[in-house]
């Protein structure tokens, strides 16, 4: 390891001089700050300590802090000299910025003026703290306010004031040293002196610039080769087929593996699956392997051991053609790709994987078919890609100069992609000759290609933010590569790390988080994640550039890989799904953030918990200059310790999905915070009572949790602009009333309405002016009854939404009618509504008339008998975005008179509706129906068949409705899934050859017969016969289903032959199921499918006597398990094959012994469970194969007394 150390002359003690070149990268700093914009021609955005430094001066300007200081002899001259030095140490920091990459003394030497000012930060913390603790008190204490702070400078607080002159004379101490080395290290003053604050909408990008790309320049040769690759049938039909797209990062292998997915000619190369995995540079095979199945499944899989997962995705692939994308992969070890690969190999000819890597090591160590190398572009592509993000739309078309300049430009990015569009989206705003040649002519393109490929262009791109910026971007170190994050979750970090300032005082924090969050955006810094809408992710190389220009400050466990947390960092996360134990934090004691990354952003709840060995007083005792602290999903943190009321610099708190069941009373001397998360916290049922006292406090959400009462007082809160919950008390200081003054964001419910006792009390928090609401629920204790149904009417009148509202919820509202509001198209704006439980009103709302609604929910309108004309509206074109319709145990509804015709309805649920009689007829767009306990539900006429049999509908589930005879005479095309249990009240054929796109069959009728079918059905992969006593047969020529993956039967008293030849004419069959059809044999002429991988027998005695010689010679069967036998003895010789790895066996009350000569040969066996055999008496006496790893004995109690 090497060091520079910045001079030998004698240094201030405690400061840090030393670069640590241990890494590939020294890193430098990041940044707040307001909007500062050079007078000199100059065209850097800022740099990035002028950032910082700014903090710094606002703080110091501040009228608390100059109050402080003038209230202490000469201290006032200390300030006016920090300010000095820090305008001294700013003039050099263009000049040090831009050499910072070519001199790691300059990069130290930055690093040790950001280190300071850092420290003067936090001393500046504590006198904000100080100060506001005794405004709290003096207004808690009914003391006036120049009383109170007058003892706290004339009194008590001595050695505070001695701490906070020490350490700031120390700061410019260390100051002044750095500021005399700018000789040595050859930097030069900048011509003009001070930061000059401008407006953020100077810096705001147009709106025009593009995230998603969806035009792809000078690659058409390159996706011609893969499809070329993709229809070409390899020699070797067993050997699997992968092509590798090898290029160095930024260079589109990413884009155009996308573009080649997402082609239309896809269809053509008749792919049964088709998944997409970005595997990353961490290459776990465990990992990997459930990626790629959750791809597959589209579920979250639980598979704990890696033979779990093989098993799952091996039946998954199992005679199945797929097409898999495995996205920047780095892996070199053979062994591991060959353990990933193992079940991928059991896919059907013609499967292929498509990677995308940086490495052609990768390429070889994955055996590729095909490696093609994707090249840089074309000088005439390079200016397509640039001049799409470079000129604006007004300005199609260049002069001649700045084409010049232009075409120089691109020639030095070297055809790569990321880098055009970086330095595109850079001088998208910039229209002058002198700003583009700027750009040309900066050293920062001599700055050589560092082992991970960053880019001049991208160091250039980022070095030409604006100075507020870089402090945000730098943050992105905290998480690794592929990382998805969301929006609002970004703001809120910054905020609690103060890097939102602006002079502009009408706009709050979170409003400057937008504009720079979209002005990241906009300079193409990440784009939005194909996957999920509202989450983002981050170019790998520009991740890299976050952690190049941040250092160790930033620190994120995963990525950093190092063996402890560097003294310096300030900053510290880690991956929930990496990270299982968490250790200890060494030598970082100045630490800012502590942060777990979960794995799920949206759905918090589906995240697994982490676990911290270090006990909790331990740790909060590492915390003492903490601003963001969360212990997401922290498992067995039960209780929160009273030292949290000395973090005097918290300003953000999260403690969600963990065991507390309260919050100490000293949190509320939290006076800095303004972020406090309690979501899922299932125990905690009361929150501080002095919460009200945290002045600061902007976003409180306590979701699911079991909070019923809110602290007193909260609209004292006047800084709360996000509160997740409202409990309505019944005095007026937990009142309604308390939200009057509250300036509320995003999503808000408000719970216990009946405590609502006066109306008036309600229309004084002029709901309907909280323009920031998104989301409202009002909710009313469900067993609540109502005294005054007029007055709940009047209540929820004057609680009229903003307009802007979008989604709506009313729970157990006790009034007949609901408010004028809306039955007035008020809420115009509504994408989603739901009434539940209000059963005393007696009409619905036109709620057709709503024009943007796409989802409606109607639960337990107990006072509804029919729907008509006042549902859909007068309008003659009513629901014209409704995609989704729920009614849920409607007990009274018997009629529904429709005359929309629902243009967009996709899904539509009608679930315990007793009284309902038909449907409507207007249901030609649905492509989704569950209709579930509806009784007198028939479809009788023509009108009410048009709807089931709509030429639209895909997903068709009834469940318990005897009278719904769907019509079989009909071809239904487009159907993909049906379910029905419990319907046709006559004996009836289910006509295969009617649906023929199906792909999953469910039937449970007892007046089922048979299946007919004339002709081979080639979708059909999933088919369930179940309590359907009647059934007696298959077709008579066999069931010919190539596709058929499972096939299950259960219950069916009568059926006495499985399907003719399943051996030939279900080749795929992997999953066969009988369970409880006691007459069932097999063919005579027939055995078992080649594939067979899993069978699950129960109370089939003959089936099982019938497939004696077939089962036995069967090669490809790995699971099995068999119930309710009515032998003694089990299994017989040779009636189990030596492919089989688990076996299980259930409820068998009979049998008394496991036969030695039919176990003997399973040299292949590694599990055996016996459960719930009470006569099984022993084990054979030869022992058990020695392949078994593991043995599981429940409920046999003559066998456990035996072993015991």
């Amino acid at each position: 390891m090497r060091s520079f150390v910045l001079s030998q002359a004698k240094y201030p003690p405690n400061t840090y001089l030393y670069l640590n070149q241990s890494h590939s990268f020294n890193r430098s700093s990041n940044t707040v700050n307001s909007n500062e914009k050079p007078t000199t021609a100059a065209c850097v955005g800022g740099a990035l300590l002028s950032a910082f430094l700014q903090v710094a001066f606002d703080r110091l300007a501040s009228p608390k802090v100059l109050h402080f200081f003038r209230r202490r002899k000469l201290d006032e001259a200390l300030l006016s000299k920090l300010n000095i030095k820090m305008l001294s140490i700013n003039s050099l920091a263009d000049d040090a910025e831009q050499k910072q990459f070519r001199d790691t003394r300059i990069k130290a030497w930055l690093f040790a003026v950001k280190d300071a000012v850092l420290d003067a930060e936090d001393l500046l913390d504590e006198i904000d703290y100080e100060l506001t603790k005794c405004e709290v008190e003096a207004q808690s204490e009914s003391q006036s306010l120049s009383k109170k702070v007058s003892s706290f400078f004339h009194s008590t607080f001595t050695s505070f004031n001695r701490k906070i002159n020490s350490g700031l004379k120390q700061v410019l101490e260390k100051l002044e040293y750095l500021s005399s080395q700018k000789g040595d290290l050859g930097l030069k003053e900048a011509t003009y002196s001070g930061l000059r604050p401008g407006s953020v909408a100077q810096q705001k990008l147009p709106s025009t610039s593009l995230v998603a790309e969806n035009v792809i320049y000078g690659r058409d040769d390159d996706k011609e080769t893969i499809f070329n690759w993709l229809t070409y049938e390899t020699d070797n039909r067993n050997q699997l087929s992968i092509l590798s797209i090898v290029g160095m990062g930024g260079v589109g292998k990413t884009t155009l593996a996308q573009h080649v997915y997402n082609d239309p000619r896809m269809e053509e190369a008749d792919f049964s699956i088709k998944a997409w995995v970005c595997v990353s540079d961490d290459f776990d095979v465990m990992v990997v392997t459930t990626t790629i199945l959750e791809a597959i499944t589209k579920s979250i899989d639980d598979s704990r051991n890696l033979e779990m997962a093989h098993g799952r995705l091996k039946e998954k692939l199992l005679g199945k053609k797929f097409f898999l994308v495995l996205d920047d992969v780095w892996n070199e070890r053979r062994e591991k790709w060959e353990a990933v690969q193992t079940p991928l190999n059991f896919g059907a000819s013609g499967s292929k994987i498509l990677v995308t890597t940086r490495s052609e090591k990768v390429a070889s160590t994955m055996r590729s078919s095909k490696v093609h190398r994707l090249m840089h572009l074309q000088e005439d592509h390079c200016w397509d890609v640039f001049a799409k993000h470079a000129l604006q739309d007004d300005h199609p078309q260049l002069n001649a100069e700045l084409k010049d300049i232009g075409i120089k430009i691109v020639k030095k990015c070297k055809g790569l992609p990321l880098a055009l569009k970086a330095i595109g989206s850079l001088l998208r705003t910039k229209s002058s000759f002198s700003e583009w040649e700027c750009v040309l002519v900066s050293k920062i393109w001599d700055t050589p290609i560092e082992e991970n490929e960053i880019m001049p262009a991208l160091l250039l791109s980022y070095h030409h933010l604006p100075s507020h910026l870089k402090r945000c971007f730098a943050y992105f170190a905290l998480f690794p590569k592929d990382y998805k994050f969301d929006k609002q979750s970004i703001i809120l970090l910054w905020i609690a790390e103060n890097f939102l300032q602006c002079p502009q005082r009408n706009k709050s924090p979170e409003e400057i988080g937008e504009l720079y969050f979209d002005d990241l955006l906009s300079r193409s810094f990440f784009q939005q994640s194909s996957g999920l809408e509202s989450c983002f992710v981050m170019h790998d190389l520009l991740n890299d550039l976050a952690k190049y220009v941040c250092g160790d400050i930033y620190f994120n466990l995963e990525v950093d890989k190092a063996l402890c947390i560097p003294k310096m960092a300030r900053h510290f996360s880690f991956a929930i799904k990496d990270v299982k134990y968490f250790d200890s934090l060494h030598e970082a004691k100045r630490l800012r953030t502590f942060i777990p990354l979960p794995t799920f952003v949206i759905v918090s709840y589906f995240n697994d918990p982490w676990q911290c060995k270090i006990p909790v007083h331990e740790l909060f005792s590492k915390f003492k200059f903490i601003h963001t602290l969360s212990l997401f999903c922290c498992s067995g943190l039960l209780e929160v310790p009273d030292s949290i009321g000395d973090f005097k610099h918290l300003r953000s708190l999260d403690l969600s999905r963990t065991d507390i069941r309260k919050l100490p009373d000293s949190s509320c001397l939290l006076y800095n915070l303004q972020i406090l998360k309690l979501n899922f916290c299932l125990l905690l049922k009361e929150l501080p009572s002095n919460l009200y006292k945290l002045n600061n406090l902007r976003c409180l959400e306590f979701i699911a949790t079991s909070v019923r009462k809110v602290p007193m007082h909260m609209g004292k809160m006047k800084n709360l602009q996000v509160l997740s919950s409202f409990y309505v008390g019944k005095s007026s200081e937990f009142g309604i009333q308390q939200l009057v003054g509250l300036n509320l964001h995003g999503g808000l419910s408000i719970g216990n309405m009946q405590n609502i006792v006066n109306p008036s009390d309600a229309l004084q928090v002029d709901l309907k002016n909280k323009k920031h609401l998104i989301k409202l629920e009002l909710e009313w204790n469900s067993n609540h009854i109502p005294d005054n149904p007029r007055n709940e009417k009047q209540v929820l009148e004057y609680l009229q939404p903003p307009k802007h509202l979008k989604n709506f919820s009313i729970s157990h509202y006790g009034g007949t009618q609901f408010p004028s509001w809306l039955f007035d198209n008020t809420l115009s704006n509504l994408v989603s509504l739901s009434l539940i439980g209000c059963k005393y009103c007696l009409h619905l709302p036109p709620l057709g008339l709503l024009p943007f609604l796409k989802q409606l929910v109607i639960i337990e309108l107990d006072g509804i008998v029919a729907v008509g004309a006042e549902f859909h509206g007068s309008s003659s074109s009513s629901f014209t975005c409704l995609e989704t319709l729920y009614f849920y145990n409607m007990k009274e509804w018997e009629e529904w008179d429709c005359e929309t015709d629902f243009p967009r309805l996709q899904h539509l649920s009608i679930v315990h509706c007793p009284k309902l009689k038909g449907l409507p007829k207007q249901l030609l767009h649905v492509k989704q129906i569950i209709i579930c306990e509806c009784e007198r539900l028939t479809i009788t006429g023509h009108n009410m068949e048009s709807s089931i049999t709509n030429n639209s509908l895909e997903v068709l589930h009834i469940y318990s409705c005897l009278y719904m005879n769907i019509p079989l005479r009909v071809r239904y095309n487009l159907l993909v899934t049906l379910e029905i249990d419990g319907a046709f009240d006559s004996p009836m054929t289910f006509p295969l050859d009617f649906f023929p796109k199906l792909c999953s069959l469910k039937l449970g009728c007892c007046n089922l017969q048979m299946i007919s079918q004339d002709h081979t059905h080639n979708h059909l992969k999933d088919l369930c016969i179940s309590n359907s006593p009647q059934f007696e047969s298959f077709p008579r020529e066999g069931l010919s289903a190539p596709r058929l993956v499972k096939f299950s039967i259960k219950e069916l008293m009568n059926l006495k032959l499985l399907p003719k030849r399943m051996d030939i004419l279900l080749p795929s069959l992997t999953d066969l199921q009988i369970l409880d059809c006691p007459q069932v044999e097999l063919f005579s002429d027939g055995g078992l499918p080649s594939n067979l991988n899993t069978m699950d027998l129960s109370a089939c005695s003959k089936f099982m006597a019938s497939m004696k010689m077939a089962l036995g010679a069967n090669n490809s069967l790995e699971v099995m398990s068999v119930r309710k036998l009515d032998v003694e003895s089990f299994p017989d010789e040779g009636f189990l094959p030596f492919s089989l790895t688990s076996l299980e066996i259930r409820n068998c009350s009979d049998l008394k012994n496991l036969d030695y000569n039919g176990i003997c040969h399973l040299s292949s066996l590694q599990k055996l469970f016996l459960f719930n055999c009470p006569s099984l008496q022993c084990l054979p006496e030869e022992g058990l194969p020695n392949s078994i790893l593991e043995l599981k004995i429940v409920g046999c109690p003559l066998l456990e007394q035996c072993q015991g």
